[in-house]
């Protein structure tokens, strides 16, 4: 006599409500599995290998990045249409790539300080410095954005980007040539020896703008802390407003212009007004070699950007 099978334990309903689970379930899987995360790359495209290669920025350690000796997984190219002249306005397209050849488009980057990329514009003199938000065009890879050159020279564009598969800012370069009247280097190849020149306080349109450095002179490879604050010369409040989802933007470069340190303040509550007479905020930066070096604060003045330079030594 022939046995009945085994039971499985399970009538024929909850086989059918069981299969129905497992399909569903695959479905929500291969839904997740499939669907676009954003970007096309990923962290492999952002590392290059051998000596000297730009490493990633670590916010809590800020320090000064050496782009131009370094080994960059991303290239920068600039395009202008028409030739850029002093004093005249030029649309520049900037195209960034990695060491593949993979365009970089929007979906690739991350939103730091409120936008995906920045540039940090300088002239040979650093004199002049301009910080750019450049847009995407219809072209991945391709971002366009305005730019007047007040000098003429070779203008040095550092872009400062954080990629989504990496989360880690990243850095590229560039040289544009301008033509018009150059100034000569003046202070930065002054005969006044290393650690003599230091220019703290600077007054522009009715305010005084200080950078405190805790100790001086400020030494290569050791940690400085700095202190900035604004006051109106007559008295009074002194509007401070946020830019860039921050209260002030420092960004040091050497003489050379081989690099730059971008830097934020430690107090990062935008809710916690720094003081209405005399805000003050702080800083950090790391600078690896002795030399004089110009340091840029960036503020909102009631609406207005403000840009402020100081000028400083590096001692061994």
């Amino acid at each position: 006599m022939s046995q009945p099978p085994p039971s499985t334990g399970f009538s024929a309903a909850q086989l059918r409500q069981i299969a129905v689970i497992t399909t569903v379930a695959l479905a929500v899987f291969l839904f997740f599995r499939f669907i676009p995360t954003g970007t096309n790359l990923n962290h492999m495209d952002f590392r290059v290998s051998g000596k000297n290669s730009v490493d990633y920025c670590d916010p809590a350690n800020p320090q000064f990045i050496p782009v131009i000796a370094a080994r960059s997984p991303v290239k920068m190219t600039l395009k202008t249409e028409g030739t850029p002249k002093r004093g005249e306005e030029l649309r520049v397209t900037l195209t960034l790539v990695t060491a593949g050849g993979k365009p970089i488009a929007p979906e690739d980057l991350l939103v730091m300080h409120g936008k995906k990329l920045h540039l940090l514009i300088t002239d040979p003199t650093l004199t002049e410095y301009q910080h750019v938000h450049p847009e995407p065009t219809r072209r991945p890879g391709e971002w366009a954005f305005l730019f007047t050159p007040r000098l003429g020279g070779t203008y040095r564009f550092f872009a400062d980007f954080t990629p989504a598969a990496t989360a880690r800012s990243l850095y590229a370069n560039a040289d544009l040539v301008v033509e018009g009247v150059r100034l000569t280097l003046g202070y930065l190849e002054g005969e006044s020896p290393v650690g003599i020149v230091t220019a703290w306080t600077a007054e522009q349109g009715g305010y005084r703008f200080t950078l405190d450095p805790a100790s001086l002179p400020v030494r290569a490879r050791q940690a400085a802390d700095l202190k900035f604050s604004v006051k109106k010369i007559d008295g009074g409040v002194v509007p401070l407003e946020p830019v860039m989802e921050a209260y002030a933007h420092l960004v040091a470069f050497d003489a050379k212009r081989s690099g730059f340190a971008h830097l934020h303040p430690m107090e990062t509550d935008l809710s916690l007004r720094p003081d209405a007479t005399l805000p003050t905020l702080s800083f950090k930066i790391t600078i690896p070699e002795a030399g004089r070096y110009v340091i840029w604060a960036q503020v909102n003045l009631a609406g207005s950007e403000v840009f402020v330079p100081f000028l400083f030594d590096v001692v061994p």
